[in-house]
């Protein structure tokens, strides 16, 4: 008897659309995303089960248009796929897991954030979903950052400004800092206790400063550092 195997008649990432060709409304909203997904490579640099995407298509069914957050995070998937890397994020190529967290970062065009889209997320079954209006010309009676937890089919907010997430053990929240030589309030990681996870500009810093504090005190001792 020949088997069926369903999963073989569905079309492949290399068939789908890879972009629903709508181009961002400004710069921060790849901008934001790409420093979450920056700050999770140094903290989770030696997990491999996890995938953060940007300005990505999700596909969940095949005759079912894509949705496209400006992030979102999944886990217990491939970090890394070919030399290459993902074209889409397909549902079916990646054993049915449903991305745990997605973000939409609020721009001058509104894009149905607070309705469709969380209705659509929703249904596809997306953990956490978080809304961050960036320019504050735009916020009005809305909080800069919300983030919804989906509870019985239906998202819920989650109070205070930064919330934790258990099922990452991260928490989201935002602050001013410095991002690629741009200072404003940016979104961060935090840990179990508060404290904000470093970007990788201030690794750098971090490890600059601990090298002039070195050769300060080599030069106190008598000690040329050039010549160690």
């Amino acid at each position: 008897m020949v088997q069926y195997d369903p999963l073989s008649c569905l079309p492949s990432s290399a068939e789908l659309p890879d972009s629903d060709d709508t181009p961002v409304d400004n710069e921060l909203q790849n901008l934001i995303p790409n420093l979450l997904e920056a700050i999770l490579a140094l903290v989770w640099s030696q997990r491999t089960d996890w995938f953060f995407g940007v300005d990505m298509g999700i596909y969940y069914a095949p005759d079912t248009p894509q949705l496209v957050p400006d992030g979102f995070l999944s886990i217990g998937v491939e970090r890394f796929i070919g030399e290459e890397g993902r074209l889409s994020y397909v549902l079916w190529e990646e054993d049915g897991i449903v991305p745990i967290f997605a973000l939409e970062v609020v721009s001058q065009t509104y894009g149905g954030e607070y309705e469709k889209k969380k209705i659509d997320y929703a249904k596809l079954g997306i953990l956490y979903y978080a809304i961050y209006v960036p320019n504050r010309r735009y916020r009005r009676k809305r909080e800069p950052l919300e983030v919804y937890r989906l509870e019985n089919s239906e998202y819920i907010l989650q109070p205070g400004s930064r919330v934790w997430m258990p099922e990452i053990n991260l928490a989201l929240g935002r602050e001013r800092g410095t991002y690629l030589g741009r200072t404003r309030e940016w979104l961060y990681w935090y840990d179990e206790v508060g404290q904000r996870l470093p970007t990788p500009e201030e690794l750098v810093q971090q490890e600059k400063e601990r090298a002039e504090r070195l050769a300060q005190r080599l030069r106190e001792l008598g000690i040329n550092p050039d010549e160690i």
